[in-house]
């Protein structure tokens, strides 16, 4: 993003920075409700706009640096590109879906939704300079199946496609089917490419979905966690795919009558579980566990809790302004720490700045850009209790400073 766009995005969603998400006074908190949605809104486009203007211009490639581990750089060009605008993609897409408006927003909507569609089109068109690698190595298939996730979160945004446009994208999409998968959370890469195909042509692979969702049934661990393949993992790949895929994947074949309701609200109930045990992970400053793969995703760490509230499905437990709150204050100390962008607005390898080491040999600066999924709640209306109720301590910030909090249990099945 450059400096006068980032201005003009200030000036249309103002809010003070550091913010002070610890203020205790009603009105303080009525007004943290508020500047909240600004902030995070502020965050996520100055995130997406330097992939999505480069992109809509033919110049993503020309433009976007490619850091990775040292040796990697040349295996990494060739993938980056579509890292970056796929996972843009799907946590931008549920904001782009909401209407457009009057509003300063309305109207910044109405733009990225048409940036976006430049993107994607020009993203999958053989003609253009910027035409993406959806065939060559394995890492294609990943990115694919993020961009087919974010355009089943926004039809508005598959719709904005001209029919023309709309046949690239199946073409790139059903062409990422020469790469095999591998026996772990990969499945549900071709599950939701499939899904996504399914969703708009009614035409999908079942076998692959149905071959994902069985493994994934056979993986499960219990008590909300599934396996990575038939082991157990430490980290956080329950959220940036495992969860959010299975769960949508099978909702897109409930939708089209080729799945079960029950067992998608058999999977709902243990992604419940794993986001109580998300939002626990939360320390009070913000901080959470360092642990496990792909921590350069950094915010996006929590996509699966904040899909659930996307969707209006927490369970009890956690309370819509508690989730947010928790949220912010993880998004602040991830996204605000010194580095985390480039003098010209591209995200740095770090999970708290510019970490260079922290970042695996499959990891690239398009890879990072899977941080926007920690956003997919501002596809919910500003009217939305999440946004307008008062800000709530989370359970680790009631924990530390004395608060009565209930216990907390496992769940069985």
């Amino acid at each position: 993003m450059n400096r006068r766009t980032f201005t003009q995005l200030a000036a249309a969603f103002p809010i003070s920075f550091p913010f002070n998400s610890g203020a205790k006074r009603a009105n303080s908190l009525e007004a943290s409700a508020i500047d909240d949605r600004a902030y995070w809104l502020q965050i996520l486009l100055k995130i997406a706009d330097p992939v999505l203007s480069a992109l809509a211009q033919n110049r993503l490639k020309a433009t976007m640096p490619v850091e990775s581990a040292p040796g990697q750089e040349e295996g990494r060009k060739v993938v980056s590109h579509l890292e970056a605008l796929g996972r843009t993609i799907t946590g931008l897409a549920p904001w782009l879906e909401l209407d457009a408006d009057d509003t300063a927003e309305g109207k910044q909507r109405q733009r990225y939704l048409e940036l976006a569609r430049k993107a994607i089109a020009n993203g999958v068109n053989p003609q253009s300079p910027d035409y993406l690698n959806f065939t060559k190595g394995g890492q294609p298939l990943v990115d694919a199946a993020f961009l087919a996730h974010g355009l089943v979160r926004s039809p508005k945004l598959w719709k904005a496609l001209s029919a023309d446009e709309q046949a690239l994208v199946v073409k790139a999409l059903q062409a990422s089917r020469v790469i095999k998968p591998g026996y772990n959370n990969w499945l549900l890469f071709s599950a939701m490419v499939e899904a996504a195909l399914l969703k708009y042509t009614g035409s999908g692979d079942e076998l692959r979905m149905d071959y994902a969702i069985r493994q994934h049934q056979n993986w499960y661990k219990g008590d909300g966690a599934y396996g990575d393949g038939p082991d157990f993992h430490w980290d956080y790949y329950n959220s940036y795919v495992i969860q959010p895929m299975l769960l949508d994947a099978v909702y897109v074949l409930v939708e089209a009558g080729k799945a079960d309701k029950t067992l998608y609200e058999s999977l709902l109930a243990r992604a419940q579980r794993y986001a109580i045990v998300q939002e626990r992970l939360i320390a009070a400053d913000g901080s959470f566990a360092a642990f496990g793969r792909s921590l350069a995703y950094r915010c996006g760490a929590f996509q699966l809790l904040a899909q659930l509230a996307l969707q209006k499905v927490l369970p009890p437990e956690l309370a819509p302004a508690q989730v947010r709150s928790a949220l912010t204050a993880v998004i602040k100390r991830t996204m605000d720490a010194p580095n985390t962008f480039d003098a010209k607005g591209w995200l740095q390898i770090g999970l708290c700045g510019h970490q260079p080491s922290i970042g695996e040999t499959y990891i690239s600066t398009g890879s990072l850009y899977l941080c926007s999924v920690a956003f997919l709640p501002l596809g919910l209306p500003a009217s939305d209790p999440f946004w307008v109720s008062p800000a709530t301590d989370w359970t680790a910030k009631k924990i530390w400073s004395g608060q009565d909090v209930k216990t907390d249990h496992a769940i069985k099945g």
